[in-house]
C-alpha cells in the first residue's frame, strides 16, 4: 500500500472481529521502532498483552476513567454512559499493545504510535488508541508492571476490522496554513 493511501484510510477501529498474528504484530511493532527519537535513543518498550484477564481490567480502567467525562454540549449523562461503555468493550476481539516510553519521552512514545497505526493499516488492520491518566493509568502500569521511570504512552488495540468507519468531516483542506503570522 503506498503511503499517502495508508494515511488517507487509517481510522479509530472500535470493533474488531480478531487480533492480530504474532507475526503481524511483530512487524507493526518494528515500524513502530523506526520512529525518530530525540539523540536516537529509542526510548519505547512494548507489553503484548494476550491474558483475557488483564484486557478485561484494562478495559474496565479505561470504562472507569470514561465515565467520569464531562457530556458534550446538549448531551446528557447517559451519552457519557454510552460512550464509556463502548470504549470498555473496543478491548474485545483485539490483541492488545501497551506502548511504553522512559518518562520525559512522550513526544518519542507517540511518533512511534503513529507508525503502529499505519502499518496496521498496510497490512489490512485496524487500531484504537487508548490513553490513560490519572488513578486509571497509575492502575493500569501497576497492573503490567511498568517500572517507575517508564510512562504508558497509551494502550493499542489491534485486529481485523468488524466495522468499516465513516470518513470523519474534516475542516476544508489548507483552512489552517498561515503564512508569516498567525
Amino acid at each position: 500500500m503506498e503511503l499517502f493511501e495508508a494515511i488517507e484510510k487509517r481510522r479509530t477501529i472500535r470493533n474488531f472481529k480478531k487480533g492480530a498474528t504474532e507475526e503481524q504484530l511483530k512487524r507493526i511493532l518494528l515500524a513502530g521502532t523506526r520512529a525518530p527519537s530525540a539523540g536516537n535513543m529509542q526510548p519505547w518498550e512494548f507489553v503484548i498483552v494476550e491474558d483475557q484477564k488483564i484486557i478485561d481490567q484494562i478495559a474496565e480502567q479505561k470504562y472507569q476513567l470514561n465515565k467520569k467525562m464531562y457530556p458534550r454540549p446538549g448531551e446528557g449523562q447517559e451519552k457519557v454512559e454510552e460512550r464509556a461503555l463502548s470504549q470498555k468493550k473496543s478491548f474485545q476481539n483485539a490483541s492488545m499493545v501497551a506502548v511504553c516510553n522512559q518518562k520525559g519521552q512522550a513526544e518519542t512514545g507517540w511518533l512511534c504510535i503513529e507508525n503502529i497505526s499505519l502499518a496496521a493499516v498496510g497490512l489490512g488492520l485496524g487500531s484504537g488508541i487508548a490513553a490513560f491518566w490519572g488513578e486509571p493509568e497509575a492502575e493500569v502500569k501497576k497492573i503490567l508492571g511498568i517500572p517507575e521511570n517508564y510512562e504508558l504512552a497509551a494502550v493499542m488495540k489491534i485486529g481485523v476490522p468488524g466495522e468499516s468507519p465513516s470518513t470523519p468531516t474534516r475542516r476544508p483542506e489548507y483552512s489552517w496554513i498561515h503564512k508569516n503570522k498567525f
